[in-house]
């Protein structure tokens, strides 16, 4: 009798770890290729998003990324003007970003006295971006915005064509700082000397875009670090698009006041499809 209750006890506990071990691989893959949580961190997609959103993303619609690898899977759909997407962000990869997408490889994209023009055609502004600062006109260059040499400022930005794979573009001394980190990113070496441009040691008048790449930039126009500041974002950093805010609150209020935190949570937030 003994014998059989505690062979019946280690069957369960083998059942209970197996159930286990099952739910945790099933959970694994659920957040590496289909869906992940992400929370907004800052205000740069005010007011679309807010600094202490919660929000699932759709990593497979693009194609999830096979971990520790340069694979992705199949997509279902490609990112398309207007998108909110979450990826890690150039500079930093152990950080991710959410922005909205401006232009994808080879628009040509134009900032006019802060309206976003693409292809020629004025874009529709989002409903909940916004401004928060006077406008800089043109002729005033930023010497923090993209590529680093430009009269471009924040509010009045190009025209720049987004590379495209295949693009085959002019190298110069003029436009060295619009693709030196492209290149640099795609693996190889670039620099400047002797008036020419050298690609891995060799002086070179073209550069055959290797990936396709996108222009990003956040709803809350005056506060946002995108790819006006820090350029083009390569396809292969997208992580995927934003889909739902499941969760929101006051991110600035302590858990050590958890009266006023949880006074502060937006239920009407909840369940808010992203868009």
């Amino acid at each position: 009798m003994g014998k059989g209750t505690k062979k019946t006890g280690k069957q369960h506990s083998k059942e209970w770890f197996e159930a286990l071990a099952i739910a945790l691989v099933l959970a694994t893959i659920i957040r590496v290729f289909i869906i992940e949580s992400y929370r907004i961190p800052t205000s740069s997609m005010e007011n679309t998003l807010l600094a202490g959103d919660f929000l699932f993303v759709n990593k497979y619609v693009y194609g999830a990324k096979v971990p520790f690898t340069d694979i992705r899977l199949p997509q279902l759909d490609t990112v398309e003007k207007g998108d909110i997407i979450v990826f890690k962000f150039p500079k930093d990869r152990s950080l991710n970003y959410i922005k909205r997408c401006a232009a994808v490889s080879g628009d040509t994209l134009e900032i006019r006295d802060r309206k976003l023009i693409v292809n020629g055609r004025e874009e529709t502004f989002p409903d909940n971006a916004q401004f928060l600062a006077p406008m800089m006109p043109a002729g005033y260059p930023d010497r923090l915005i993209f590529p680093r040499d430009s009269e471009f400022n924040k509010d009045n930005y190009g025209p720049i064509r987004i590379p495209r794979k295949g693009d085959v573009v002019s190298l110069n001394e003029e436009n060295y700082t619009l693709y030196a980190s492209l290149i640099a990113e795609e693996g190889h070496r670039i620099g400047f000397a002797g008036g020419k441009v050298l690609v891995d040691g060799r002086p070179s008048e073209t550069y055959t875009v290797e990936e396709n790449y996108y222009f990003v930039i956040g709803d809350n126009r005056d506060n946002s670090l995108d790819s006006r500041f820090w350029g083009f974002l390569s396809e292969r950093d997208i992580i995927g698009q934003a889909l739902m805010v499941y969760w929101s609150w006051n991110p600035n209020i302590s858990f050590l006041n958890p009266v006023d935190k949880f006074a502060s949570i937006r239920w009407q937030r909840s369940g808010m499809m992203v868009q």
